[in-house]
């Protein structure tokens, strides 16, 4: 059935003059250090962006693609096939293909990277609540709810589709000013 369906959608797009196979650069492919892509959000709440305290917040939005699951297995090893095998994934509990937990979990990782400075993780807790399908539009939500001095933060770290909190947890960061050559 897949196979055919397959077909189908080549044939669909052949008839309107568009090659799917074409070589169009991946996300991996168009980003470069310190830029965002224009499918991603991103807003931060700072009123000093030089001095961050607590309240401050920042949000990182994306739409997860069968290119990020399928980019993901390769660099992790993680093959699980509730994640690449539409056939499997159909016989679980889940009736589908879900994306990687630690994938989604990145996303606050992406948010946390937009924080004004050089920020280095020091811990992070991760709670998963709900699953993420491939096409889901997720934001990751990151708040300074405590200045630990020593320019460490403790932050609540959440990851929601809509209303639905997928992960919820807390990190531990660091942030340093940049190097002056930046």
């Amino acid at each position: 059935m897949f196979n055919s369906v397959v077909a189908a959608n080549r044939a669909a797009f052949a008839a309107f003059g568009v090659n799917p196979d074409e070589d169009l650069p991946t996300p991996a492919e168009r980003i470069e250090a310190d830029e965002d892509l224009p499918e991603w959000h991103v807003s931060i709440s700072a009123d000093h962006p030089d001095k961050l305290g607590v309240g401050d917040s920042v949000e990182f939005t994306k739409t997860i693609s069968e290119n990020d699951v399928k980019q993901f297995a390769a660099a992790s090893g993680d093959t699980n096939p509730l994640h690449l095998d539409d056939e499997f994934a159909e016989g679980t509990r889940f009736r589908g293909r879900i994306a990687h937990g630690t994938l989604v979990g990145s996303l606050i990782s992406a948010a946390l990277a937009r924080l004004p400075g050089l920020t280095i993780y020091l811990s992070q807790d991760l709670e998963f609540h709900n699953p993420v399908r491939i096409g889901d539009r997720l934001t990751a939500e990151c708040e300074i709810v405590e200045d630990l001095g020593d320019e460490q933060y403790r932050l609540t770290t959440r990851v929601k589709e809509d209303d639905t909190v997928v992960i919820d947890g807390e990190a531990v960061v660091l942030i340093d000013e940049l190097p002056d050559d930046s």
